[in-house]
């Protein structure tokens, strides 16, 4: 998927916010770990949560399909942590060495997959305790039914409203 083209953005930065390419950076980089922050403590205490799991009494209540779920919905709880913690390890190593562009533009992509996968995570987890309370329909209804309604409020709309944006010209209100 094509989602990182700051170049386009430069013109409009530089005419309706006087920004420099290193401004539009500083501030690109300063938008995303505010957005990254947002996610990282919940994606970390799912994660912990369900490392923990295993070790329950309750645990043993999970039938075999239900095991294979929570280890994919673990993979993608830990991938999703690892993606999201990942733009912070890069700046580390790469402080001071003038590369804000590459670190940008690698934690945007990280931190977009990483937010896919908390989503399938989510979706996981609904399934699991829904399966657990309710029975294997419910389960089943439940993770579905998150599973579409991530897709549709993290992937779909954006996608949209980015598509319905790249129809018309940016205005001055545009971030």
């Amino acid at each position: 998927m094509d989602v990182d083209h700051p170049e386009y953005d430069q013109p409009w930065d530089n005419s309706a916010r006087h920004e420099t390419v290193a401004e539009r950076l500083d501030r690109n980089w300063i938008s995303l770990l505010q957005e990254v922050r947002v996610v990282q403590t919940g994606v970390q205490l799912l994660t912990g949560l369900l490392l923990t799991l295993p070790f329950q009494q309750r645990f043993a209540v999970l039938d075999h399909p239900m095991r294979i779920v929570y280890l994919l919905t673990v993979a993608c709880s830990v991938s999703s942590t690892l993606l999201l913690v990942t733009p912070v390890a890069m700046h580390r190593v790469l402080f001071r060495r003038h590369r804000l562009g590459v670190i940008v533009s690698a934690a945007h992509r990280l931190a977009y997959v990483g937010l896919l996968l908390l989503g399938v995570s989510m979706a996981g987890v609904t399934d699991i305790i829904f399966d657990t309370v309710a029975g294997r329909t419910a389960g089943i209804v439940a993770g579905a039914s998150a599973l579409t309604a991530f897709g549709l409020f993290w992937l779909a709309l954006p996608l949209m409203l980015r598509a319905k944006l790249a129809s018309s010209e940016p205005t001055e209100g545009l971030a």
